[in-house]
């Protein structure tokens, strides 16, 4: 049986990354990226997310959409 020898290339360094590269990664956001989404969990009685379910499914549009329209109505934008 022959064995095959691997070359194990050099070690790599922990060397900081350079303080230009730093400050990119800090100043990138151009204001054009959508803002971040969180979550929002609730509860809501069977009846109503039936309703809601069906007249969505009626106009083409997605729950979440709805339901974000509403509390934009509601709160406005930031």
């Amino acid at each position: 049986m022959s064995t095959k020898k691997v070359s194990i290339g050099t070690k790599p360094t922990n060397k900081p990354a350079p303080a230009a590269a730093d400050a990119w990664v800090e100043s990138r956001s151009n204001g054009d990226e959508p803002e971040a989404m969180k979550r929002l969990t609730i509860d809501v009685p069977e009846s109503l997310h039936r309703a809601i379910k069906r007249q969505c499914a009626d106009r083409g549009t997605k729950m979440a959409d709805e339901v974000r329209e509403l509390l934009l109505q509601k709160y406005g934008q930031s």
